[in-house]
């Protein structure tokens, strides 16, 4: 019995883990990646009168970050009543 309840919990943490990767890499790619290094490339379009790589820099960073923290709440409640963790 608690060779199982260790496997599942191995399971979940691995699922956790995996959000965690994925979602921080979307959020080092828009603030990083899109904020610094492909900047020139995307400041061509405007956004409220300013260069697109800047508003990511500034602003856009900061609203996709506290979207994936909704996203990874919504994840995570899901993963907690599959894994039967939700009391």
């Amino acid at each position: 019995m608690i060779d199982i309840e260790k496997k599942r919990a191995k399971e979940y943490w691995r699922e956790n883990l995996k959000y965690l990767v994925i979602l921080l890499s979307v959020w080092f790619l828009v603030s990083f990646g899109f904020g610094i290094l492909f900047k020139e490339s995307i400041d061509v379009i405007k956004l409220g009168g300013f260069k697109l790589g800047f508003w990511f820099a500034q602003q856009g960073s900061i609203y996709v970050f506290v979207i994936l923290i909704f996203i990874y709440i919504r994840l995570m409640n899901k993963l907690d009543k599959k894994y039967g963790y939700d009391d």
